[in-house]
């Protein structure tokens, strides 16, 4: 299946999701990406394959029948996946979501350059968070299986040149993310970004490995050990000063 100007291909819908933007949301998964980070806890909407063919008009009716739910924060927030994929059928879904008052967000990893996709995050959405999955092209690659840190950080840009809020997310994964140089990276490259609103610290966590193991998929972080509560703090401690508003989810 493959996403129309009519459809989305949709992996799963969260309800009053309260973890993927401000307020109350209406959280559409949509299914594929391109990326296969070794982390991934939504493994099951990596696959280009699957998913449900979904017409843009049923989540426009589902979003606008929840609006007295989002109140002045909330809305419909775009994950996958990669949601960027899908970034055409997402033009008009997003522009019709504008005309009912609904505040858009989109969560992504930020590689996907074509001119959909730079609209969307120059233009159209309300919000974009960006996952920022390394601080090195090598550590990228290492991370999810592709180069694509300078991508990420041309998007980003873009949006900053926007004059548009966005928020930056960031896995703490011990041994890999969490190095004094990392840190000290993210802040010299983003701490003068007037437009970034937040920065979320994500604890690494393995709640996904059974999804892996339910598709026959190799998970490569195994061995690799959740954070304890000293190196929280200590990611926190060192980035708070920087930005406007640091939390750890």
């Amino acid at each position: 299946m493959s996403p129309t100007e009519n459809k989305l291909i949709v992996h799963s819908i969260e309800s009053f999701g309260t973890h993927d933007g401000p307020g109350i949301r209406l959280v559409v998964f949509l299914q594929g990406c391109n990326l296969q980070c070794k982390y991934c806890q939504n493994a099951d909407t990596i696959a280009l394959k699957g998913g449900a063919s979904t017409e843009i008009e049923s989540l426009i009716k589902r979003a606008i029948n929840m609006k007295t739910y989002f109140g002045d924060d909330g809305g419909v927030t775009v994950s996958g996946g990669e949601p960027m994929l899908q970034s055409k059928a997402l033009i008009p879904f997003f522009e019709t979501l504008k005309t009912e008052g609904i505040h858009t967000n989109i969560d992504t990893n930020g590689l996907i350059r074509t001119p959909e996709a730079k609209h969307l995050i120059s233009e159209l959405a309300d919000l974009v968070m960006f996952d920022v999955k390394a601080t090195t092209e090598e550590g990228f690659k290492s991370i999810t299986g592709a180069k694509g840190l300078g991508r990420l950080l041309e998007n980003i840009q873009l949006r900053e040149q926007s004059k548009k809020p966005y928020w930056l997310r960031y896995v703490l994964v011990p041994d890999y993310t969490d190095s004094d140089e990392s840190l000290s990276w993210l802040i010299e490259t983003f701490s003068g970004n007037k437009y970034l609103e937040k920065f979320e610290i994500l604890p690494y966590h393995k709640l996904g490995i059974y999804k892996w193991e339910s598709l026959g998929m190799d998970y490569q972080f195994k061995e690799v050990e959740e954070n304890t509560p000293e190196q929280i703090e200590r990611a926190f401690e060192m980035l708070k000063p920087h930005f406007k508003d640091v939390i750890v989810k």
